[in-house]
């Protein structure tokens, strides 16, 4: 059993959150001039899932940092107040390294694995690179996939049963809400989706939208489907 909510995966079986696509640092990077309010976000939607699930581990699942060469203004205060509210919580973190994350080590320096099993055998990983582990179940991050409705972007979990040499896999949206995603339900975002070498066929991957107001998530009917549907 898993539940989605804020842009983030709970397995209460695993005792285990799981986010993805932080970029921190993705504000400093911007042309607006004014504050965007990135770390505020950030801690404040964390905390709020941490008090709303309770896990003993939060993992974050690559792209931690946003930029490439270089860690800019407030990113290491960023990274250290997230870790300072998990720690608070009485959790675990742990981060898996994604293809973002070359500077990674400036700004943690606690436990860092390419691939992470959960307790119930999930392994989390970036998705930027194939698993070396074997699993029935993944949860990747990477492609910031959102569904488009009405004009009105949602950021959604994509959830494929079987696609990856028969194990499921979970594609998580970008944490962050300072990341624009890639749109689902069209053809652009068919071709983008399928950079991950965990999407072999986006098809099949059902789009998941947590409706905040209700506090609920809504599955939707496979993509190749739903694609027909407009």
């Amino acid at each position: 059993m898993v539940a989605f909510r804020d842009r983030a995966l709970s397995l209460p079986v695993a005792d285990a959150l799981v986010l993805a696509d932080l970029h921190v640092g993705r504000a400093a990077a911007s042309p607006v001039e004014f504050p965007l309010g990135e770390r505020d976000d950030l801690e404040e939607r964390l905390d709020a899932l941490l008090a709303a699930t309770s896990p003993g581990t939060v993992v974050l699942a690559g792209d931690v940092l946003h930029a490439f060469d270089r860690v800019p203004d407030g990113a290491r205060g960023t990274v250290a107040a997230l870790a300072r509210l998990v720690e608070t919580a009485g959790a675990d973190l742990v981060v898996t390294p994604g293809n973002h994350d070359t500077m990674l080590d400036a700004v943690w320096d606690g436990p860092t694995e390419r691939e992470y099993e959960l307790a119930d055998g999930t392994v989390v990983l970036h998705g930027h690179d194939p698993p070396e582990r074997a699993a029935g179940r993944y949860v990747v991050g990477h492609d910031h996939p959102k569904l488009t409705v009405e004009g009105r972007d949602w950021p959604c979990l994509l959830y494929g049963e079987g696609v990856y040499e028969g194990a499921d896999v979970f594609v998580l949206p970008a944490f962050t809400r300072l990341a624009s995603g890639v749109s689902v339900n069209g053809r652009p975002g068919r071709a983008s989706l399928e950079r991950s070498p965990l999407v072999t066929d986006v098809d099949r991957f059902r789009p998941v939208v947590y409706d905040s107001a209700a506090d609920e998530q809504r599955t939707f009917p496979p993509l190749g489907r739903l694609r027909r549907l407009r």
